[in-house]
C-alpha cells in the first residue's frame, strides 16, 4: 500500500487502537474519509428507493408512511453526516495543518473528540429505526416532530451530538490558522482553501450552538411536556422555524464554502496560472460568512410574517449573490488564457461552475417573494437545493478526493476510470433534476408520496437519471480503492501544485515536515 520506504502517518503504528485513539490530524481525516463515505452509501441508498418508489404514480414498493421514513433519514444523512462534515472533516483536518506548514491542529485530542461525537451521534440517530424510524423530515418542523409516535427523538438528538463535531472542528481550525502558521505564512499568503475553511469555522461556531440548543427545546418538550413550539401547551410553532432557520441557512454555506476553497485550488493548478483576484475571493469568503446570519426569513416568506420583513429578506438574500458572483467570475478569470489541463479534478471543478450557477440563479429566483410564494414547497425547491449541495459541494468533494488522493496515499488514480464517473455523475444529475424545475413550475409539491398522471413522465426521467448518477459514484468508489490498493507511486508533486501540503513527503510524515517551512513569496508562488 505504501509507495516509498520509512515511515509515514500511515505506518507510524500499527493496529486499530492506534487508530481509534490517535491525535494525528491526518489520521483523523482518513477516519472521518471512511466514515463519511459509509454515510454517504447509506444515505444515497435511501435516495434511491425514493425514486424508485416515484417511478409512477401510486405505490410501487412503500407505503406513505414508510415513504417518509426514506426521505427523513435521506435528508437527514446527507445534511448532518455527509455534505456538512464531509470537505471540512475530511480534507480540512487532513491539509489544513499541512498548507499553514503547521504540524498538527491546535487542539488534537479536540479534534479526535469530535471525530467520535459524529460517530456517537450517527449512532444515536439510527437508534430511531428501531422506533419505527422518524417521518418528519430532516427539518424536524414542529408539530410534527412533538406529536409523532416513534424514534423522531432519537434522531433529534443525535443530530444535537453531531453538532458537537461541528462546533469542536471549527474551533480548532480557527485556533490553527491564528497560532500555528509557518513562518512567513501571513494572512494573505494563505491558501483560498485555508481561508474557506477559516470563514466556515465562524459559521459552525456561532451558528450550530443555536441549532442544538433549538433540539434541545424540542426534545425537552416532548419529554417534559413544556410549551415551547406547541401550539397546544402555548408554545409558537413558528418559532422553531425562526430558530432552525437561523443554523440552517448558514448551514448551507458551512457545505458550500469550503468546496468554493477547493474549486480555487483546483482552478489555478490545472490552469498554471496564479489565481486572480486572491484577496477578493479571500474577501468573498468571510463576506459569505457574515451575510449568511442575516437571511433564514426567505425560507419563511409563507409564515406570515410582516411585508416588511420579507422586502428585508429578500433583498439580504439576493446580496449573497455578489460575493459569490466575485468568486465565480474571478475563477472564470484564472481559466482566460491559461494553460488547461482537463484531468479529471479540473473536469468536476468546471461541473461545479456550471451547476453551482445555475443554482445560484435559482436561489435569486426564489429570494423573489411572488415567486417564492408560486414555488413554495413545490420540487422547483427540491431542484434548487440538490444543484447548491450535490452540484455544488459533491462535485467539489469528488474533485478534492481526485486531487489530494496522491498525498493522502502515495498513488495514483486511474485517469480514465475518474473521467468516466464524472460524466455519469454530470449527466445523471441534470437528467434527475433539471425535469424537477419543471415538476415544480407545473405545481408539483414535494414530500409527495404520490402524485397526479402528469408528473410521472418527468418523475420517471428524474428517476432514471439518479440511477446513473448512482453508478457513477460506483465508478467512482471503484477507482479510489483501486488507487490506495494498487496505484501507481504518485511521487512528491505530481500536479505541479504549489500550495505547502506539496512539499511534504509522497506520503507525509508524522510531523508533517522533516523540517519546518519558511515562506517568503506571494500566495502560490511559495517556491
Amino acid at each position: 500500500m505504501y509507495s516509498t520506504p520509512g515511515k509515514n502517518y500511515l505506518n507510524e503504528a500499527s493496529g486499530l487502537w492506534s487508530w481509534l485513539t490517535t491525535k494525528d490530524h491526518k489520521r483523523i481525516g482518513v477516519m472521518y474519509m471512511i466514515s463519511v463515505m459509509i454515510f454517504f452509501a447509506i444515505g444515497g441508498a435511501f435516495a434511491m428507493l425514493i425514486r424508485t418508489e416515484l417511478f409512477s404514480s401510486g405505490k410501487d414498493i412503500v407505503d406513505a408512511a414508510v415513504y417518509n421514513q426514506f426521505m427523513t433519514f435521506h435528508g437527514a444523512i446527507m445534511v448532518f453526516m455527509v455534505i456538512i462534515p464531509g470537505i471540512p472533516a475530511i480534507f480540512g483536518n487532513f491539509f489544513l495543518p499541512l498548507q499553514l506548514g503547521a504540524k498538527d491542529v491546535a487542539f488534537p485530542r479536540v479534534n479526535l473528540m469530535s471525530w467520535y461525537c459524529l460517530i456517537i451521534g450517527a449512532a444515536i440517530s439510527f437508534v430511531s429505526l428501531i422506533y419505527n424510524g422518524a417521518d418528519t423530515g430532516w427539518t424536524f418542523y414542529t408539530p410534527y416532530s412533538i406529536g409523532t409516535d416513534n424514534g423522531t427523538l432519537w434522531l433529534v438528538l443525535g443530530a444535537f451530538v453531531m453538532g458537537f463535531s461541528s462546533i469542536l472542528t471549527g474551533l480548532n481550525f480557527v485556533v490553527t490558522v491564528h497560532k500555528l502558521r509557518a513562518p512567513g505564512m501571513t494572512f494573505f499568503r494563505m491558501p483560498l482553501f485555508v481561508w474557506s475553511l477559516y470563514a466556515t469555522a465562524i459559521i459552525q461556531i456561532i451558528a450550530t450552538p443555536v441549532l442544538g440548543i433549538t433540539l434541545l427545546l424540542l426534545a425537552a418538550e416532548r419529554i417534559l411536556g413544556i410549551g415551547v413550539f406547541d401550539p397546544k401547551l402555548g408554545g409558537d410553532p413558528v418559532l422553531f422555524q425562526h430558530f432552525f432557520w437561523f443554523y440552517s441557512h448558514p448551514a448551507v454555506y458551512i457545505m458550500i464554502l469550503p468546496a468554493m476553497g477547493v474549486i480555487s485550488e483546483l482552478i489555478t493548478t490545472y490552469s498554471r496560472k496564479v489565481i486572480f483576484g486572491y484577496k477578493a475571493i479571500a474577501f468573498s469568503s468571510l463576506g459569505i460568512a457574515a451575510v449568511s446570519f442575516f437571511v433564514w426569513g426567505h425560507h419563511m416568506f409563507v409564515s406570515g410574517q410582516s411585508s416588511l420583513a420579507g422586502i428585508i429578506f429578500s433583498f439580504l438574500t439576493m446580496l449573497v449573490g455578489v460575493p459569490t458572483a466575485i468568486k465565480t467570475f474571478n475563477w472564470v478569470a484564472t481559466l482566460y488564457k491559461g494553460s488547461v489541463k482537463f484531468d479529471s479534478p479540473m473536469l468536476y471543478a468546471l461541473g461545479f461552475i456550471f451547476l453551482f450557477t445555475i443554482g445560484g440563479v435559482t436561489g435569486i429566483i426564489l429570494a423573489v417573494t411572488a415567486l417564492d410564494v408560486h414555488f413554495h414547497d413545490t420540487y422547483f425547491v427540491v431542484a434548487h437545493f440538490h444543484y447548491v449541495m450535490v452540484g455544488g459541494t459533491l462535485m467539489a468533494l469528488m474533485g478534492a478526493f481526485f486531487y489530494w488522493l496522491p498525498k493522502m496515499f502515495g498513488k495514483l488514480y486511474y485517469e480514465a476510470g475518474a473521467r468516466l464517473s464524472f460524466v455519469f455523475i454530470f449527466l445523471g444529475f441534470n437528467v434527475t433534476f433539471f425535469p424537477q424545475f419543471v415538476l415544480g413550475a407545473m405545481g408539483m409539491p414535494r414530500r409527495y408520496y404520490s402524485y397526479l398522471p402528469e408528473y410521472q413522465l418527468l418523475n420517471r426521467v428524474s428517476t432514471l437519471g439518479a440511477y446513473t448518477i448512482g453508478i457513477g459514484f460506483l465508478i467512482a468508489l471503484a477507482v479510489i480503492l483501486h488507487s490506495i490498493f494498487k496505484g501507481k507511486p504518485a511521487g512528491k508533486n505530481p500536479w505541479g501544485a504549489k500550495t505547502l501540503e506539496w512539499e511534504a513527503d509522497e506520503i507525509p510524515i508524522h510531523e508533517n515536515f522533516a523540517v519546518q517551512p519558511v515562506v517568503t513569496g506571494g500566495p502560490y508562488e511559495y517556491r
